[in-house]
């Protein structure tokens, strides 16, 4: 038997959910409250045409030329100046990149090539599979009509014309296009600048001696990872050490120079946890903290002037997850797009699971053929469970199992 996971009020599985006992904010205000805080950023920036990937044009591009910039063979064959007759004169060559004129009398034939300019005089190309060569004269099966197998001039485009619109997304095909026709710069519009601080006295760099009671630190390497896979580059990374007086200075400055800021650990309430505190002497207006979720329940959202602040978790899949569900939706809001959030499907689940506590919980899972299936090792401290899932499954606070064959909400992740 086959059921379906979802709450009857609501279109969405993510459920409004209020406890007394606890301070904290619902899955879907939260997602709702950064929807309403997040600005587009909606400011223009110039980029070589190279590095312009991703980006989306500021402007429409104006064609400075004709593409093609004169008439062009279309194929390997015979330009010709037609007349009543299957034979012709073979008067000539033209190569592409040639830029002599041959002139050719009504029954004459020049060999060309792909890409070609087509003499003015010429006006129609047979393709060299229908022709047969005899010496200087050549036989065509056919009669061919005007200007068969010829690129007029300004066929894509004609100088002046719009080559592409504002809001266009420049993918490989938009940047070979605007190469092609020349143009070295285009405005775009600015991605945010965003700084990436981790916390902690016991994280050390990947590739020292590892010794006891540290870790190495992969917080920042692995939302660096996510955020260049999403075409985001203008990241700074900053590591704290567990220091009020620091903790404040280098969150001060990750604000004053980012759109965006990700702050990971420190924002629980230990001896140790700072981050919270400077966020307060720092006058960030906070939007929520804490979220009734499963992982990642201690995450913070705030702003400060233009900026947007998320304190994650410490933990890395909790941290990784909370990226996912809400700054995924801050970066696409910043950039004035019109899908905010990752797609989500009802998947049918190929195993059953069984969830702890009242919370919502977001699983990490693998999705394949409409089927998703929920991996061993949650713990919102492990990896590499992460590393082996393309998904997120979203458990409702009322649901306490999963049966096989349940349809349940999967979150698909840009991988």
């Amino acid at each position: 038997m086959t059921h379906v996971i979802y709450h009857k009020k609501q279109k969405s599985l993510y459920l409004h959910i209020h406890n007394d006992n606890y301070f904290m904010t619902t899955i879907l205000d939260a997602i709702t409250t950064v929807k309403n805080n997040v600005k587009p950023l909606l400011k223009p920036t110039s980029k070589t045409v190279e590095k312009a990937g991703g980006y989306i044009l500021f402007e429409d591009i104006y064609s400075p030329i004709n593409m093609p910039p004169f008439r062009q063979s279309a194929m390997d064959g015979y330009a010709l100046h037609l007349h009543n007759h299957l034979s012709y004169n073979l008067i000539g060559e033209v190569k592409a990149g040639d830029g002599h004129e041959l002139q050719l009398k009504k029954g004459d034939a020049v060999r060309i090539f792909t890409g070609a300019p087509v003499p003015d005089s010429a006006n129609a190309i047979m393709m060299q599979e229908k022709v047969v060569v005899n010496g200087s004269t050549i036989s065509i099966e056919t009669q061919i009509p005007l200007e068969h197998n010829i690129r007029p001039l300004g066929e894509q485009v004609k100088t002046g014309d719009v080559a592409l619109k504002k809001g266009t997304k420049l993918t490989p095909a938009a940047i070979g296009y605007l190469i092609s026709l020349g143009i070295t710069k285009v405005s775009v519009f600015k991605k945010p600048n965003i700084g990436i601080v981790t916390t902690g006295n016991e994280l050390i760099e990947a590739g020292q001696e590892l010794p006891h009671g540290k870790i190495y630190e992969s917080n920042s390497k692995m939302l660096l990872s996510a955020l260049y896979n999403l075409k985001y580059y203008d990241v700074t990374l900053y590591k704290v050490e567990d220091d009020y007086s620091k903790t404040v200075e280098t969150l001060r400055t990750a604000i004053n120079d980012n759109e965006l800021v990700m702050i990971t650990g420190g924002i629980s309430v230990g001896d140790y946890d700072f981050v919270g505190k400077a966020l307060k002497e720092l006058q960030v207006k906070e939007l929520f903290y804490k979220v009734k979720q499963k992982p990642g329940k201690p995450l913070f959202f705030g702003k400060k002037e233009y900026t947007q602040i998320f304190a994650l978790p410490g933990n890395p899949a909790a941290a990784l997850s909370c990226f996912y569900v809400y700054v995924y939706i801050a970066l696409q809001q910043l950039m004035n797009r019109n899908i905010l959030e990752l797609p989500r499907i009802n998947a049918k689940a190929i195993n059953s699971f069984q969830k702890r506590g009242d919370r919502p919980q977001f699983l990490k899972g693998i999705y394949q053929n409409d089927t998703v299936e929920v991996l061993d090792g949650q713990n919102s401290s492990m990896l590499q469970t992460f590393a082996l899932s393309n998904a997120l499954i979203f458990v409702p606070a009322e649901v306490s199992k999963i049966e096989k064959d349940d349809l349940v909400e999967t979150i698909l992740l840009p991988l």
